[in-house]
């Protein structure tokens, strides 16, 4: 198998982003990646990691998952994707560990918001979802209402309280993980407040 077609199927394989890493273990070394970028067969997405230039085309999903392996959806995308908010986020948002690299987050084509956690509080709620198609993690309903209360000063009135009635109506709510990550988050008076206000009319 030539050089070309080792290159084509590592990228494939590896869902239209490889790393370096993969090419060397299929015995490509670094000066050919150079060479196929310098022809156009390769483009660079961010440094070490390679796309296909003719089918230069990879899902936002797809490379928020393979550039930012620790990023999780969160605020107004999460709102968004359980159909807390009506409103398209123009930017992903997305929470990383507040010891990661800034350079990883340097993503051409890809708008980030940014929120950054500390290592205590990153896990609390983190969960895997479907978005479109690509699997992302991506904080449960409960961490993402305490999170609008904890980033409160980022969301506008009506995000806010869109997002708290939606959660009070879902079905799928779970006060007990809500309490508990309120808790945890330090914003339970807040939650319990005005949550408790909705739930009870």
């Amino acid at each position: 198998m030539d050089t070309i077609q080792i290159v084509n199927d590592t990228v494939v394989a590896n869902g239209g982003i490889a790393k370096t890493s993969d090419f060397i273990a299929q015995g490509i070394n670094a000066k050919e990646i150079i060479k196929l970028c310098n022809e156009g067969f390769l483009t660079r997405v961010r440094q070490g990691y390679y796309q296909l230039a003719s089918n230069s085309y990879t899902s936002e999903e797809q490379m928020i998952k393979t550039l930012i392996p620790e990023g999780v959806v969160c605020m107004e995308s999460a709102l968004f994707h359980y159909e807390y908010s009506d409103f398209t986020p123009r930017k992903w948002s997305i929470a990383v560990p507040r010891t990661i690299s800034r350079k990883k987050l340097e993503i051409d084509g890809v708008s980030i918001q940014t929120y950054y956690v500390q290592k205590s509080l990153y896990g609390i709620g983190k969960t895997e979802d479907v978005f479109s198609g690509v699997n992302l993690s991506v904080y449960d309903r409960e961490r993402t209402i305490c999170d609008c209360f904890k980033f409160r000063s980022r969301l506008d009135s009506e995000t806010f309280n869109k997002a708290l009635n939606a959660y009070a109506n879902d079905e799928k709510k779970n006060l007990g993980h809500l309490s508990d990550y309120a808790k945890r988050l330090r914003v339970y008076n807040k939650v319990m407040e005005l949550m408790g206000v909705l739930l009870n009319g």
